[in-house]
């Protein structure tokens, strides 16, 4: 059986970011081998208290995972049967299946063509046309006669949403946000007073650890914020099979918490998360410099993201529209330049979501998105020639 050959630029390339903080990582994973403390402990304890002051927020509660967050974000707000969640059908599957195991019903808007996520504008005229106020001022929806309890946007890509709009209808329409940040850890919104990061505006905000993250473990983790001392009480809880005291559970919760090595490798790259986001805008803009005198823009290439230095995107992806995507990817593939389609398929189109009833042409943006999304290799320790590298080569397949 034949090994297959290594990209030679690969999406992201973690053996590169392990090189330079190897010795601190082993020295924290050593530390906790010694203590055999592995679920929970001091350093979940630690790993919570180092992310609640980087956030600025008032609890960060370690959990298994990024889709065990959303869920338990969504349990600690008691959304299940006869209640929607307003949301996105262009994002990863647990942003909406954490809605439908609880029995609740996801509402989708369609997506902003520029930046692929979930549109204000889409958002108020949902609203308009399909909310009516119903008890205790909370909307229902006319069309499935759920009551709209709460609204997930998603930071898809590391992009923050228009939050302030979301907080204000929100805010006017008596319903919850939870923030979506599996993908945008250090990613913040900066306003006229004041500058919020990025799962620290809403009610909750759900962070992923996945190893891939611009803060990403040694496996699986994911982490609920949030201002809330309920909240925060009710998730700890949760995370716990629901248990008030050892063995005496209030309500049917998760098995669903950080372990001590995952929080120890996060702790020691946690120090370092300022800096790569830094390095990925940076790549993120040389990218952009290069698209653009490349010709390719209108000619193959059908979108690039913004130059962004301000913060508000720290490129956990770097995310192209082109022409004839699938050709392009394997024609990358073919020269050993990795690329990945982020996402091929919308949820509404999905066919566990069947019964939601949805049908193609329902929600067209994220649906011509799906077409055309290109994710380019970036990652902090990429160097400028290899990114000439990949630039070439998409320029070489539309030439041809």
């Amino acid at each position: 059986m034949s090994k297959a050959v290594p990209h030679q630029i690969p999406i992201v390339d973690l053996r590169a970011q392990y090189g330079t903080i190897r010795e601190e990582v082993r020295q924290a994973i050593d530390a906790v081998m010694e203590s055999q403390q592995f679920i929970l402990g001091p350093n979940v304890k630690s790993f919570e208290e180092q992310m609640s002051a980087y956030l600025r927020c008032a609890h960060a509660v370690g959990v298994a995972s990024g889709s065990d967050a959303l869920l338990l974000a969504l349990m600690a707000l008691d959304i299940g049967p006869g209640d929607g969640v307003i949301t996105t059908p262009f994002t990863f599957f647990s942003t909406v299946s954490s809605i439908t195991r609880l029995g609740a019903t996801p509402l989708f808007i369609d997506i902003d063509p520029e930046s692929y996520l979930l549109s204000p504008a889409g958002l108020e005229r949902f609203l308009i046309e399909r909310g009516r106020s119903g008890a205790g001022n909370m909307m229902v929806d006319t069309r499935t006669g759920v009551r709209i309890k709460a609204l997930l946007p998603v930071h898809l890509f590391s992009q923050s949403c228009a939050m302030e709009r979301f907080v204000a209808v929100a805010t006017r329409y008596h319903f919850h946000i939870v923030e979506d940040v599996a993908q945008a850890c250090g990613a913040r919104l900066t306003t006229a007073d004041k500058t919020n990061f990025t799962g620290n505006i809403g009610a909750l905000g759900c962070f992923s650890f996945f190893p891939s993250k611009n803060l990403g473990g040694f496996g699986d983790g994911g982490m609920v914020t949030t201002n809330d001392p309920e909240l925060a009480d009710r998730v700890r809880m949760l995370r716990m099979h629901g248990e008030v005291t050892k063995y005496h559970h209030e309500v049917i919760g998760l098995n669903s918490r950080l372990d001590s090595l995952q929080a120890a490798v996060l702790s020691v790259k946690l120090k370092y998360l300022d800096t790569w986001c830094g390095q990925r805008i940076e790549r993120a803009a040389h990218y952009y410099e290069l698209l653009r005198q490349s010709g390719l823009l209108g000619n193959g290439l059908t979108g690039i993201p913004p130059l962004r230095t301000d913060k508000s995107h720290v490129f956990n992806n770097y995310v192209i529209r082109a022409g004839r995507r699938d050709e392009l990817g394997q024609f990358l593939a073919e020269r050993r330049i990795q690329s990945e389609i982020y996402y091929p398929l919308p949820l509404h189109l999905q066919k566990c979501f069947a019964e939601l009833g949805h049908k193609s042409g329902d929600f067209p943006e994220a649906e011509r998105a799906a077409r055309e999304v290109l994710a380019l290799p970036l990652y902090p320790e990429l160097q400028s020639e290899q990114q000439i590298s990949v630039v070439e080569a998409v320029k070489a397949f539309y030439r041809a």
